[in-house]
């Protein structure tokens, strides 16, 4: 059982205060009566410098050294990827809630060691996945859900986007299998979410995937999906495209409704036809929004959600377990390419 945070304000720290943190900083800000930044982490002894004059709190380049000096309820892990499962661990152990970006881990068998370390040490496990509270996703999400499709048949997600050579190269981490993950694993992750959050269970993955950047791992690639419930789908990823970002979308097929969001990072629907209308069809025309960031505008709302399920009044609406099903189908998706070989889901039995 989970102990309450009711009388006073929850206690935060962030790790890491590179590109995704401004984000966590920002909802922090959004949620000031219910959260207060307490101290923030970061290896690079020039950006914690930055942060700690701008945010007026403790700096640590050592997040072993922040927890045992800080009286913490909760950290946020903005760090890449890779070191993301031994930061979870440490905190875990040290008893206190954790939330980390996303991918919650670049190997199958870390996401699974941070669900367990969380598990034992009785403290919740966050992964972010703020593209779910997207207005536009929300509304596919009901459609799907009150089985307004029918019977799926077709799935195809596009992400097009661009990440130049300089980007790679901001960071040696960047584009390496240990710490990042590629087009898939890291840009492409949010997407990869939907498959099994929108549409359900996957149940076979078939992958090809390319690298063109001076990077180990994969800038562009193609996926084949079959579900469970027998839709069959496809996903293609580029950070290639010329000359800035074009399209991130997700166009579903069934024998009683058709629907295409668009846009840059899916925040336009395009196209939303049913056989039957429901009262909320409305909402599409206010439900699209102009956005210039992929991240779109679903961190507030997270921390939102975080807030409540440690005050007591809610359930996480993505934990660790939840975490792992977006992982799972991109380990998946990296063993098929690498093999050449179907990969039937679960990883594991």
């Amino acid at each position: 059982m989970f102990s309450k945070i009711t009388k006073r304000k929850i206690r935060i720290a962030i790790v890491g205060c590179g590109r995704i943190s401004k984000n966590h900083f920002a909802s922090i800000e959004k949620h000031a009566e219910n959260m207060e930044l307490v101290s923030i982490c970061d290896d690079d002894e020039l950006v914690l410098k930055e942060h700690q004059d701008k945010y007026k709190v403790p700096g640590y380049q050592n997040l072993k050294d922040m927890l045992e000096k800080e009286k913490l309820d909760i950290v946020s892990i903005c760090t890449p990827s890779g070191i993301h499962p031994g930061q979870v661990i440490l905190v875990a152990k040290a008893g206190i809630h954790v939330m980390t970006e996303k991918p919650m881990a670049t190997r199958w068998k870390d996401g699974v060691r941070m669900v367990r370390a969380c598990d034992k040490a009785g403290v919740h496990l966050f992964v972010v996945k703020q593209n779910r509270l997207n207005s536009t996703l929300q509304l596919l999400k009901r459609a799907v859900e009150e089985k307004r499709f029918g019977k799926i048949h077709m799935v195809h997600l596009n992400v097009f986007w661009t990440r130049p050579q300089e980007y790679y190269d901001q960071a040696k981490w960047r584009g390496t299998w240990e710490f990042d993950g590629g087009a898939f694993m890291n840009q492409a992750s949010h997407y990869i979410d939907l498959l099994d959050w929108i549409i359900g269970p996957v149940d076979k993955v078939q992958a090809m995937m390319s690298t063109t950047r001076d990077i180990e791992v994969e800038d562009t690639g193609v996926m084949n999906v079959r579900w469970r419930n027998g839709a069959l789908g496809s996903m293609s990823v580029t950070m290639l495209t010329y000359p800035k970002n074009m399209e991130g979308s997700i166009t579903i097929l069934g024998e009683k409704g058709t629907v295409r969001i668009g846009g840059v990072a899916v925040n336009d629907i395009q196209h939303w036809e049913f056989d039957e209308q429901r009262d909320y069809d409305e909402k599409i025309k206010t439900a699209n929004y102009e956005t210039t960031s992929v991240y779109g505008f679903g961190h507030p709302l997270y921390y939102k959600n975080v807030i409540d399920v440690m005050r007591g009044d809610a359930e996480p609406e993505t934990d660790g377990r939840e975490g792992l099903k977006s992982l799972e189908v991109l380990i998946a998706a990296y063993l098929s390419a690498r093999d050449g070989k179907t990969i039937n889901l679960p990883l594991e039995y």
